[in-house]
């Protein structure tokens, strides 16, 4: 009888060790020897350093790391490969020979409209960073682990990539989520929800988002579990004109939602805003886009499972310096159905894909959701969004640029096409506006407080 409560007792710690053991995060980090690839084998971000068999893919070379001898200052940036031609152009008619290449929002667009093409150039590598990002990554690898169900990390390294070496998806996805984009940044841009015949009106943003730890006056320990601050106020049309979104993004949305914050101009009042997340609406997005397809995708990803399908060859939006050139009349970019094919350049790049299904317990208005990551930059680049029945739905498109003056691999444009109704969304238009981005201007913990709106929003 004492032997079986001895060995009642002994299975009783080792339940618990194993349910202690169950309860910690996944040690995504990985060992030195793997570690060490990066900035050999691999590059710094994660990125395999070689090209590819075919030579269609060069191999990595340290990207656009200094501004191109076009540039003569100021934030409008020059193209640097003014000469590029395409190679090649997909259309409906050759659409067979690429399909391999493709996601399959991409191909719908093709089966959607004979006036849609990809215009095919040269693959250039030229993402590029601080050092800092590189020495923060390498940290990273060896160090930082996710938290308990994938929704934040631990243990790192601010300016780089918690993942460089994924071993699933949740990994990757945080990658995309917190790359670095440079201390600070603010814009004007603009946002069109175009009707089947082509026909817009514009709505215009001043954007900002400063990192938590660029914030001058931020204490050591405060708000840790922030990653940015973001104001985004509409500048007009008239009847928007003052409304104000301000938004604390947390890093673990689970422990602690986002907090966000909305002034109304016309009722002169602040509101708290819990719907500025997953599938809330867009700011004036016209039912396009949702909270969460800002920046391609953002805030928590606990409503889906997530499978780290591996890496593929993939024709993708680069270098995408046209649609950000100053002076390019809107009209000139915008069409019926879709973008105007002759501003858009694609390159044949590596990406890392991974599908997210939701859950049978939580909502969404996108049942599933495959995500393309650029290996080089860990953007989120392509994705097809299906509806809660599996059907195709949308394709977002990012097209990404260097601003290499600050060393920012970022987007130049974002769209959502609707495969089923016909309409789009485009956002991140400036070509019209007084200046483009500016990066690392200073801010102050007073700027992106509640009681800082109102007196913003004053129309």
């Amino acid at each position: 009888m004492k032997m079986r409560k001895v060995m009642f007792r002994k299975k009783l710690i080792a339940s618990g060790l194993l349910a202690a053991i169950m309860a910690t995060p996944a040690l995504a980090k990985v060992g030195a020897d793997e570690a060490a690839k990066l900035g050999k084998e691999l590059t710094y971000t994660g990125a395999v350093q070689a090209g590819n068999a075919e030579g269609t893919i060069p191999a990595y070379e340290g990207g656009l790391s200094k501004p191109p001898a076009c540039y003569t200052g100021g934030t409008w940036l020059c193209n640097p490969y003014p000469d590029d031609k395409p190679l090649f152009t997909i259309t409906r008619e050759n659409l067979d020979k690429y399909k391999d290449k493709l996601s399959a929002g991409q191909i719908g667009m093709f089966n959607k409209y004979d006036t849609y093409r990809m215009p095919v150039y040269k693959t250039r590598r030229s993402a590029a960073y601080p050092d800092i990002v590189a020495s923060d990554t390498k940290k990273n690898a060896t160090n930082t682990v996710l938290a308990k169900g994938g929704n934040g990390v631990l243990n790192y390294a601010e300016a780089g990539f918690p993942f460089p070496i994924p071993k699933d998806a949740v990994e990757a996805i945080w990658n995309h989520s917190l790359r670095y984009r440079g201390k600070s940044a603010r814009r004007i841009t603009g946002q069109a929800t175009p009707q089947v015949n082509g026909s817009y009106s514009m709505v215009i943003f001043h954007d900002e988002v400063v990192f938590r730890q660029y914030v001058s006056d931020i204490k050591p320990g405060e708000d840790s579990n922030v990653l940015f601050y973001f104001t985004q106020a509409v500048k007009s049309p008239a009847r928007l004109a003052g409304n104000i979104l301000l938004v604390h993004e947390t890093i673990d949305q689970v422990k602690e939602p986002r907090k966000a914050w909305i002034y109304n101009a016309g009722q002169r009042r602040v509101r708290r805003a819990p719907q500025v997340a997953y599938d809330g609406p867009g700011t004036a997005a016209d039912g396009l886009r949702t909270a969460d397809q800002f920046d391609m995708f953002n805030g928590a990803p606990d409503r889906y499972d997530w499978k780290l399908v591996g890496k593929q060859e993939m024709y993708i939006p680069y270098n995408s310096y046209k649609l950000d050139e100053k002076g390019v009349p809107y009209d000139d970019i915008i069409k019926a159905g879709h973008m105007n094919p002759d501003m858009t350049r694609y390159e044949l790049h590596r990406v890392w894909k991974l599908e997210a299904k939701l859950k049978s317990d939580t909502r969404h208005i996108y049942g599933a959701r495959t995500f393309y990551l650029d290996e080089d930059t860990w953007q989120a680049t392509v994705i097809d969004l299906y509806d809660g029945r599996g059907n195709l739905w949308r394709l977002q498109e990012a097209y990404g640029m260097v601003y290499y003056t600050a060393k920012v691999p970022w987007y130049a444009l974002e769209n959502s096409y609707d495969l089923q109704n016909g309409r789009y969304l485009i956002l991140g238009l400036e070509n019209n506006e007084s200046s483009a981005v500016e990066f690392d201007f200073e801010a102050s913990k007073g700027d992106y407080k509640p009681a800082a709106l109102r007196q913003s929003g004053i129309r």
